[in-house]
This record gives structure tokens, C-alpha cells and sequence, in this order.
């Protein structure tokens, strides 16, 4: 299991969900990405996303404008 971490601070939507969804996608089953951004719309993109596509999203957070979330593929 292999740890990704993406910086995708000063990204506006759509970018953001996108290096997320392009990361993932290169990644193996169980692998944990970890990414850290200060678009507003990242909260309900990858709450959808993660919805959508069955990925685990276990944990988001938030610190000023900062959202980090970590995201178990599935």
C-alpha cells in the first residue's frame, strides 16, 4: 500500500477533483492519497466523487481555507 500526497492549493474547480481522480486512477487497490486544497467547491466535489466512484473517503478536514482529505482507493 503506497501513500500519495498532492498539494493542489491555489487550483480552482475543476482541477482539483481531476489530479485527484488522475492520481487514483494510476494508484493500486488500497493505496491512501492524501490531498491538501483551498478551493471552496474541493468539500462537495470529493464527497461526490468519492460517492460516485466507491473510493473511501476517510477523513477531511479543515484548518483557515485549507481542506485535507485522505482517500483509501477501492
Amino acid at each position: 500500500m503506497a501513500k500519495t500526497t498532492l498539494d493542489l492549493k491555489g487550483m480552482s474547480c475543476p482541477m482539483p477533483i481531476m489530479k485527484v481522480a488522475a492520481a487514483v486512477k494510476k494508484g493500486a487497490s488500497g493505496d491512501v492519497f492524501e490531498a491538501v486544497c483551498d478551493d471552496a467547491g474541493f468539500e462537495p466535489d470529493v464527497h461526490a466523487w468519492c460517492k460516485e466512484t466507491g473510493h473511501t473517503l476517510n477523513s477531511l478536514t479543515k484548518a483557515g481555507k485549507d481542506i485535507t482529505v485522505v482517500i483509501t482507493k477501492k
